[in-house]
Parts: C-alpha cells; structure tokens; sequence
C-alpha cells in the first residue's frame, strides 16, 4: 500500500530572471511570491496560493516554457510502478525524482511529500 496525490503546479518558464517571470504569475493570480526555503531552489518562487489547494510554483528553466504537475508520493518507486501500469513511461531521474511522461505527452513529475497534510488527504492505493 502507498499513498499519492496531486502536490505542485510547477509555471516552468524558460528564463534567466526568476524574478521578472515571477513577477508576472504573481500579479496575473493576485498571489504574493516567495523564494523556496530549499538552498538549492533558487531558480523556484513559491506563490502564496489557497491552502486548500496543490502548491503553485514558478520555475525558471532552460527549456520551451510550459506548465506541469508534481506528483507527491510516499513510494516513488511504487507510484512509477502504478503510472506505467496505466500508460505513463519513465523520463529520466533527477535528484531524487522521476520525470515521467503520460501517454498524451505531458510530462510529470513523482516526488517525495511536500505539504504536512500529505498522509491524511492523499489517495490510499493497492499495492500490485
């Protein structure tokens, strides 16, 4: 058994200034944005979204700018397993994640739990 559930909306956008992009998603949503607290996330802004919804990142990037989703987990290796059963395909790992790509094109991505509310609104899933 593992848990998952929708976690990020990830506004990549294909930038060198992450303020200047975030500048312009924060005022398109009327959300206040925020550097992540991870040292490493400095091409990320976190914008001040609903509570009750997914988080919604910006993100600057080196590739054609788009808008994708996180996945959060509490097995990566068994909610990769679940996606491919129905159609999704493995990317790449980065990190400590996986790129996934579903059977429409998107790209995604499974990533370890990122809200404190993950364990009790996360879908409960099977383990096959």
């Amino acid at each position: 058994m593992h848990r998952s559930r929708l976690g990020t909306i990830v506004i990549d956008c294909e930038s060198t200034d992450v303020e200047q992009v975030t500048q312009f998603w924060s005022q398109a949503l009327g959300w206040s944005a925020r550097p992540l607290k991870d040292p490493n996330g400095s091409g990320y802004r976190l914008l001040d979204a609903p509570a009750e919804g997914p988080t919604v990142l910006v993100q600057a990037v080196q590739h054609p700018s788009r808008v994708h989703i996180d996945i959060e987990t509490d097995d990566i290796e068994a909610e990769v397993a679940r996606l491919e059963r129905l159609g999704a395909r493995r990317v790449k790992f980065v990190k400590h994640w996986w790129v996934m790509e579903a059977p429409t094109g998107q790209r995604f991505c499974v990533v370890n739990p990122q809200r404190p509310d993950f364990a009790e609104k996360a879908n409960v899933w099977d383990a096959r």
